[in-house]
């Protein structure tokens, strides 16, 4: 296997590349900006693995990687999210970098493809959990742009999945409130919690999954890749509370969700689990005590977030 993934140094596809790397028989090319992913995230020795650092949306590097490279396999992790205000980096990553890399991928003769989509393509669900064939109704730049980028690699000539993704939690998780709730309770700082819920998986049932849907056979389309269990931020805050052994002197408080935050984001992933006969296993409350436990050993490097923050003392 010739394995391109795009975004390879960030949370998820750095853990990708732990994954993969000591198998024989891949040669592994990562290409990111590191705009959100670090280097040091990613092993400088290993003779089966190249980096590249540029953005998908420097169509002339994408097509020389390709041309050169010639990938069998292309996981397409890379995402603008930083800025929720920056439209137009979203849409030169997020859209722009989807038709260089299908374009590419089509022209070279890439066996499969893998799209990481986000949640938020749904825009605020009208059920929940959110069924496979919900519509898609994105409002942020993030959304929209990655709606957008989805479309274009569903419209290829190529064998794709695109998935629909919930909170993946594991190694070098540096975005949202798991890491936040960390740092600011570590130095005795304050928080808050979104009056939202969220839907939260495993890095190793992520993984196990992303092996099933590699796979040339395997079904084509848009798939939820999700645990389907509703959790509040608060949930997620009281566990790091346990966790850090904090005693409060009050109530840590529960804030409405931003104007550009969904109320409750949960993937039913019924359809997922039928097609490739897979379930997520790890639960909640081991999901984060696994993340805080890496914490302790190796630190939060940076926390990023896709949603405006709002204006509360603590925040």
């Amino acid at each position: 296997m010739r394995l391109l993934i795009t975004g390879g140094a960030g949370c998820l596809g750095a853990n990708i590349v732990d994954h993969f790397l000591p198998r024989t028989g891949i040669q592994i090319l990562v290409l990111d900006n590191f705009a959100t992913g670090y280097r040091e995230s990613l092993p400088s020795d290993a003779h089966n693995l190249e980096i590249v650092e540029g953005s998908v949306s420097d169509q002339k590097l994408v097509d020389g990687i390709f041309d050169r490279f010639k990938p069998t396999h292309v996981i397409h992790s890379a995402a603008a999210y930083k800025d929720p205000d920056d439209w137009e980096e979203d849409i030169n990553t997020n859209v722009l970098g989807s038709l260089y890399v299908a374009r590419a991928a089509e022209r070279t003769g890439t066996k499969r493809l893998v799209n990481f989509q986000t949640s938020l393509t749904f825009g605020r669900p009208a059920v929940t959990p959110i069924p496979n064939d919900a519509p898609s109704k994105p409002f942020t730049s993030y959304g929209v742009s990655k709606t957008a980028g989805e479309q274009i690699m569903l419209a290829s000539n190529l064998n794709v999945v695109s998935l629909r993704l919930s909170n993946i939690t594991g190694p070098r998780l540096a975005i949202g409130p798991i890491p936040t709730f960390y740092t600011r309770l570590k130095a005795g700082k304050g928080c808050f919690c979104s009056d939202t819920n969220r839907d939260f998986m495993d890095m190793s049932d992520f993984i196990e999954f992303l092996d099933l849907s590699l796979d040339e056979n395997a079904p084509q389309g848009v798939f939820n890749v999700g645990t389907g269990e509703s959790k509040s931020i608060k949930d997620v805050f009281d566990q790091a509370v346990k966790y850090l052994g904090i005693t409060l002197d009050e109530p840590v408080p529960i804030v409405p969700a931003g104007e550009d935050d969904v109320q409750t984001v949960v993937l039913d992933a019924s359809e997922t689990e039928k097609n490739f006969n897979w379930k997520a296993k790890v639960s909640f409350e081991d999901t984060i005590r696994k993340m805080y436990e890496w914490y302790d050993e190796f630190g939060v490097t940076a926390i990023f977030s896709h949603v405006k923050k709002p204006d509360v003392d603590g925040a």
